[in-house]
């Protein structure tokens, strides 16, 4: 799969999954019953890893410069 991030949408996508991933950990935030959504953030997390967004090859967008 091709790149298509940039290294600042990687960057933001990384520590958005962090913060949903902390939403779903017990000793981070209260459990309400809906922390299961917070195991989501692993999504947008192995996005940022690989550089590839799926979504984006879908609709034809590049973030990365020069693309």
């Amino acid at each position: 799969m091709t790149r298509n991030m940039s290294a600042l949408d990687r960057l933001l996508r990384f520590y958005a999954g962090l913060a949903l991933i902390a939403f779903a950990l017990p000793f981070w935030a209260p459990q309400t019953g809906w922390n299961w959504i917070g195991w989501f953030g692993l999504i947008p997390m192995l996005s940022a890893v690989v550089g590839a967004c799926g979504i984006y090859k879908i609709v034809g967008i590049s973030t990365v410069p020069g693309r």
